[in-house]
């Protein structure tokens, strides 16, 4: 069985919004409704555990609003961090089940099927696949000392669905949080597995800004548009 663990934990702060981000609309619906969806079209059987911010009722309402019938949809709570919320849903995963499972952003509504295949079929064969970007822009590694320039090309930016066969994913979670623990690819590599890349894609933005949300109409307005012509 394959699943997927979905994690809207965050709020609205960044955002200069009440409502927490997943839920904030994008051209009439919530952002995690086009993330879900997405996952959906992908494996219309994926099982899919949605981490939300312990006694929220909009996830309640969201479920039975957008995808009353899929069963296959589990809520769980999240934790304090990051790190906790995904344990939360790695948790919910059965003892012993096989197969892969996504660990995705709730607010990464865009990431195309060919990626979500490229890290379906490379965590298959390798044990994880981790999506990136090269980056665009000079670094610079800045200390409480100095700063310095360093070589781009010995960069990349890190996107999600982090891919992982299930079993070992659950396995590294085992272990105690540490502050070090940036993504999902940090704990794998903490508990001494291989870090595999794949190319991610551009319009997998992760929403957090009100300039990402305008970044985001645009990007489902082309969308739109090429669906309509084809």
């Amino acid at each position: 069985m394959n699943y997927a663990v979905i994690v809207a934990g965050g709020n609205g702060s960044r955002m200069k919004s009440s409502i927490p981000k997943q839920f904030i609309e994008l051209q009439g619906k919530p952002i995690l409704f086009y993330t879900v969806q997405n996952f959906l079209q992908f494996k219309p059987k994926l099982k899919i555990i949605l981490v939300l911010p312990p006694h929220d009722s909009k996830a309640t309402h969201f479920l039975e609003s957008y995808f009353p019938n899929q069963s296959q949809i589990q809520l769980v709570s999240g934790g304090l961090t990051r790190f906790h919320s995904v344990q939360n849903g790695l948790r919910a995963i059965p003892q012993n089940e096989t197969g892969i499972v996504f660990i995705h952003d709730g607010v990464r509504p865009f990431v195309s099927q060919q990626v979500m295949q490229q890290c379906y079929e490379t965590a298959n064969n390798y044990g994880d696949a981790i999506p990136c970007l090269p980056s665009k822009d000079s670094l610079r590694r800045v200390t409480d000392l100095q700063n310095a320039a360093v070589p781009r090309q010995e960069y990349v930016t890190i996107q999600t669905p982090q891919t992982f066969q299930i079993a070992a994913i659950k396995s590294a979670y085992a272990c105690e949080y540490d502050e070090a623990f940036t993504d999902e690819a940090s704990v794998y590599e903490y508990a001494g597995n291989e870090i595999h890349l794949v190319p991610g894609n551009e319009e997998n933005i992760k929403i957090t800004t009100p300039f990402d949300l305008d970044l985001a109409n645009l990007v489902l307005t082309q969308k739109h548009d090429a669906t309509r012509i084809h």
